[in-house]
């Protein structure tokens, strides 16, 4: 048993134990309960419950929740509107995000797939120092898409 202002008191029977905690108006509670024999302290409880879920927000706030986001292309693109969108990429990059690059077809332009390749491979190339490739190019129906992480910094 550990008392409220951090002492150790030795084993200690459970009604001995709750009548110090209630003789000091807190509560008992139990913090370790695997170990042999297991940890009891003394302590105001709304006030250890109030400060451990500040800790777990505090903790939340610093962590970064990876995001993937979506950059679609046409293999015509204009050359300001790629250079537009992969500063969008190297941004995202950047930022810790995931980015999925799609490339996709309408009508006729499906019989040139090569230039929506040319297109996505262009631009990893220009992007491969701010990510790298988390799932390889793959092509499923009328679109050729891939999966960009962001480098590990070290």
């Amino acid at each position: 048993m550990i008392s409220d202002d951090g002492k150790q008191l030795g084993v200690v029977k459970l009604s001995s134990a709750l009548q110090i905690a209630d003789e000091k108006g807190l509560d008992l509670v139990e913090v370790a309960p695997n170990v042999k024999p297991p940890v009891c302290r003394v302590l105001d409880y709304g006030k250890y419950r109030y400060e451990q879920t500040k800790r777990e927000k505090e903790a939340r706030h610093h962590s970064h929740k990876i995001k993937t986001k979506e950059i679609k292309f046409r293999p015509n693109v204009g050359e300001h509107d790629y250079e537009y969108k992969k500063n969008h990429v190297i941004k995202f990059l950047k930022h810790g995000d995931r980015v999925k690059i799609i490339c996709f077809y309408r009508g006729r332009e499906i019989a040139h797939k090569e230039l929506g390749v040319q297109l996505v491979d262009r631009l990893i190339k220009e992007v491969e120092e701010f990510g790298v490739i988390d799932t390889p190019p793959r092509r499923m129906g009328n679109t050729y898409s891939v999966v960009l992480g962001p480098v590990k910094s070290k």
